[in-house]
This record gives structure tokens, C-alpha cells and sequence, in this order.
């Protein structure tokens, strides 16, 4: 048995002890917080914190032009630390055209496509997630505010069902262990209560930045379930649930985990 599988079937074991509840609002804490010193640290300084080179990276992007209309996001936009302060706070949103929620990664593919009649960037290509750490960053220090309406209701209720549904080889939910056992670690990191207030963000692990997606699709193999593609509504649809039951928490982009 090699140390991964080891350590999932710890905690597969660890995880089935308790069933699971939601954490009550007064009692729900960032992944911040449950990061080590150094981590912190390395979180709050602009200076040493590497995803700000993405977010550099979104600033140069949010000003070129492109596309055949050849437009730049700040042509429609202009100024994103006005025109975008709390934006990313409130994806995934509602789109009448499509019936369903988007996240900001597909909220910026599409403008691509319909305003600049540029090509859509590919999912966790160092161009999306620049743009989208761009964005969300111009929301830092601001609340999460998920709106839910009668047309997002249906959604987020699938997305919770996802969160509480067992599934995978390991049999496992999301909330058996990030509501469950959120104080504790699994293979030396943090188990987080999962509240996605710093996305996109940089990992340790992946040493690099990477989308709540990306993250979610590694949680699913790690249970030994299938995933999903890119942007696919489930993935949009657990998204939806995640920011909407950390209303309220402070937006963090981009955070630092291990």
C-alpha cells in the first residue's frame, strides 16, 4: 500500500466517525486562519506573495487589445479597480442566455468571444487565470455576496447535494471532512472548511496559481471518483454552493495555501 492511498484510507476512516452538519455561520473561519505563520506571512505582503505575478500579469492583459474587434476589457470597462471592485465576490452568477449560473473564469471567456471576437483562453492557461486573479483581486478585502433567487435556487440546491454526496471509491462527501473534521490534517496539511474566499490562488503544492475548479477536480480524484470536465455545470453548480454559504467572509485573491 503506498503512502498516499494510506493516508485516504486513514482518513476515509477518520471522516465516517462523524455525520455530517453544516458549520454555523458564527463558527465559520477562512482557510487563513488554520495556515501556518509563515504561510500568512507570505500571503499579506504584495511583495513576497507569487501570485501577484499573475495578477501583474491580468493588469497588462486587461489593457491590450485583442481579438478581431480588437478591444481590450478596459475599452468596455476602463478602470478595473473602480469597474470591478466587488464583481468577482458575486460569482458564479445567473445568465439569462444560457438559464444557468457561470463562474468569472466563463464570465471573461464569454466577453472574449461576444465583445473582443477573440478565441476563448483554454481553462487554467496562465493567461485565464491572470485575467480572472486580475479581477477578483480588485475585490480583496471586500464581502462575498452571493445573491439566490428563484432561478438559482434549483442550482444552488444540486450543488449542495453534490457537497453532501457520497461518492468515489473511498465512498466519501466533501463535508465529512471539511465540516466534520476542519481542525484537523490530512497528509500534514490543513483540513479548511472549504469557504473559497481566496480564488484564484497560489499552492505550495502546485507552485503555481490555480482555479477553484482545478481544485475541486483534484479533491474528486483524491476520493477516487470521476471528475468533471472543465466548466462543467456541476462543477459551476458546487462553486455556487461554496461561495454562497461564505457569504459574508472577506474576499482574499490571491491567497496563499500549502
Amino acid at each position: 500500500m503506498s503512502l498516499r492511498t494510506a493516508l485516504l484510507f486513514a482518513a476515509s476512516l477518520l471522516c465516517a466517525r462523524a455525520g455530517a452538519g453544516e458549520i454555523p455561520p458564527s463558527e465559520r473561519r477562512s482557510g487563513y486562519d488554520l495556515m501556518s505563520r509563515e504561510t500568512r506571512a507570505m500571503q499579506d505582503d504584495d511583495a513576497t506573495n507569487p501570485g501577484m505575478l499573475w495578477v501583474l500579469d491580468g493588469e497588462t492583459l486587461w489593457n491590450r487589445k485583442a481579438g478581431a474587434a480588437d478591444r481590450a476589457c478596459s475599452d468596455c470597462h476602463g478602470d478595473a479597480r473602480e469597474s470591478m471592485k466587488a464583481v468577482a465576490a458575486r460569482y458564479p452568477a445567473f445568465d439569462a442566455a444560457l438559464g444557468r449560473p457561470v463562474n468569472l473564469e466563463q464570465r471573461i471567456n464569454m466577453c472574449r468571444s461576444k465583445r473582443q471576437k477573440a478565441p476563448p483562453l483554454a481553462f487554467e492557461s496562465r493567461e485565464l487565470l491572470a485575467l480572472a486573479a486580475y479581477v477578483a483581486r480588485q475585490s480583496r478585502g471586500l464581502p462575498i455576496n452571493i445573491t439566490i433567487d428563484a432561478r438559482t435556487r434549483p442550482f444552488l440546491e444540486a450543488g449542495r447535494e453534490a457537497f453532501f454526496r457520497r461518492q468515489g471509491q473511498l465512498n466519501l462527501a466533501c463535508a465529512q471532512c471539511h465540516d466534520d473534521h476542519w481542525s484537523g490534517k490530512l497528509a500534514g496539511s490543513p483540513i479548511t472548511q472549504a469557504h473559497p474566499t481566496g480564488y484564484p490562488l497560489y499552492r505550495l503544492e502546485w507552485q503555481g496559481l490555480g482555479s477553484l475548479e482545478r481544485r475541486l477536480r483534484g479533491c474528486l480524484t483524491g476520493v477516487r471518483a470521476e471528475s468533471y470536465p472543465y466548466g462543467a455545470p456541476e462543477l459551476v453548480n458546487l462553486e455556487l454552493y461554496l461561495m454562497w454559504r461564505a457569504n459574508g467572509m472577506r474576499m482574499e485573491t490571491p491567497a496563499v495555501r500549502p
